[in-house]
């Protein structure tokens, strides 16, 4: 009885949908085969990026959520996958794993997101946006080493959610590229 009362109280459910994006990054030929192994840990995020709701810019300064979307994980998680897989499947590197996996690791590749939203801008669709400050770190010592910032912004097809998950994908694909080659780049040059 009770939980039919529970029913009764929370009433219909919405249907939600879940999306993640696909990701896919070619290795550039040209980066750098590296001889050291690469522990990633738990990606930084704060606010509305520890949620795997979908975060949507509609105006400058304001941020809300699509209804009835979310994403499969949370961003922070995407990034890492996203980051971990392009340098695993470049064949550059050693070994790369997540941080809390227990390799003995030569450097830590620290990320910290600062944005994964849908930001319209002024436009009539918005661009998926993704901001990431990266930290390259020896795992003796502790010195950081390398650190800069990555933007992408890829424009979505459309208002719908899916196609801003679609451009996710694209987004989130550029600047995991972007950060591995930066991460072999930075780790050859010590």
């Amino acid at each position: 009885m009770l939980l039919a009362g529970c029913t009764l109280v929370g009433g219909e459910k919405e249907p939600v949908s879940i999306y993640a994006p696909v990701v896919q990054v070619a290795a550039d030929p040209a980066w750098p085969v590296a001889q050291w192994q690469l522990g990633i840990p738990k990606v930084h995020a704060g606010g509305m990026l520890e949620s795997r709701r979908i975060a949507v810019r509609p105006v400058p300064g304001e941020l809300q959520v699509y209804k009835g979307a979310l994403w499969a994980s949370e961003p922070a998680e995407q990034l890492r996958d996203a980051v971990l897989r392009t340098l695993e499947d470049s064949d550059k590197i050693a070994a790369v794993a997540r941080q809390e996996s227990g390799i003995a690791s030569d450097y830590r590749l620290e990320l910290d997101l600062r944005r994964y939203e849908a930001d319209y801008g002024g436009a009539p669709s918005p661009a998926a946006l993704v901001e990431v400050h990266a930290k390259l770190v020896r795992s003796i010592g502790r010195e950081v080493v390398a650190e800069q910032t990555f933007r992408e912004a890829v424009p979505a097809q459309g208002a719908d959610v899916a196609q801003v998950a679609q451009a996710f994908g694209i987004a989130l694909g550029e600047v995991a590229g972007d950060i591995a080659g930066w991460t072999l780049r930075s780790g050859k040059s010590l």
